[in-house]
């Protein structure tokens, strides 16, 4: 099935497959390519509408039972730490933050794996060969950057964070740790890290993925402070999680089409923001 805007580009939708997030469901994708000299446009302004960047797609969750999946984003300067969160940045004051260009290596790829085993061994990355991991890391066409912490004093390789940099944000793609430092509480500690790295860089949002009411997988999200959702065509800050309940229900997608035509593109009207 395709559906395409008077201008390039093209839209797809993904053939139905059960959900990873709500139990008995079913999933299916809304995504087009990011290739080319737009793709660093376009990828801003479709972030800014809920689609998030897998390699070279772009892709938002349009689902036919269901519109649980939110974007979710953390608006800079209206984060405030919470006194757990506290504790977790001064129990990491010590890890090391090294950038880099997008490029994969082994360390990475046996955290990847030690991580995926412990963590999500039935997912859909339980399979991820090198090469595929390599792929992840490394096919980007836009402003794409590894962020790797290190432990003191051994220097040694604890947490990952595959980043997107927006005009508007960074973008957190992916990020995976050691499961056997789940006390410094790496997962909260590499978002935070984040919140210090947009505001360092003058940047308002921190992008972190989906949020689902009634996933215990994504319920972490919604204890950052400043946490704002994508929803109904518009960004809102985040209320109670009990108030997203009906997005679970049936009925509440619109026709293929009707999404389709309602992506802003770069070069018309700007996105709600």
């Amino acid at each position: 099935m395709r559906h395409t805007l008077p201008v390039a580009p093209q839209f797809y939708v993904t053939a139905p497959q059960p959900c990873p997030y709500l139990p008995g469901r079913m999933e299916r994708k809304l995504f087009t390519a990011l290739q080319g000299d737009t793709a660093e446009s376009l990828n801003n302004s479709l972030s800014k509408q809920g689609f998030r960047r897998s390699q070279n797609v772009l892709y938002r969750p349009s689902c036919a039972e269901c519109s649980a999946c939110m974007s979710a984003r953390i608006r800079v300067e209206n984060f405030t730490p919470s006194r757990s969160q506290k504790r977790t940045l001064r129990r990491g004051a010590a890890i090391t933050r090294r950038v880099s260009s997008p490029w994969a290596t082994e360390e990475q790829y046996d955290l990847f794996r030690k991580y995926l085993e412990m963590r999500h061994a039935d997912g859909g990355m339980a399979d991820m060969d090198v090469f595929e991991f390599a792929a992840m890391i490394e096919e980007s066409p836009i402003r794409t950057r590894v962020i790797e912490y290190c432990a003191p004093d051994t220097d040694e390789l604890i947490a990952v964070c595959l980043t997107d940099i927006l005009d508007d944000g960074v973008s957190m793609v992916y990020s995976f740790y050691d499961p056997d430092s789940s006390r410094n509480s790496l997962g909260t500690y590499i978002i935070l890290d984040h919140v210090e790295i947009a505001r360092e860089a003058g940047l308002p949002y921190v992008y972190l993925g989906y949020w689902v009411p009634g996933s215990d997988k994504m319920g972490y999200k919604a204890r950052f402070a400043g946490l704002e959702v994508h929803r109904h065509g518009e960004w809102e800050p985040m209320t109670s999680p009990d108030d997203y309940e009906s997005e679970t229900h049936p009925l509440n997608t619109d026709p293929i089409a009707e999404q389709v035509a309602n992506i802003t593109l770069p070069g018309s009207h700007p996105a709600k923001g």
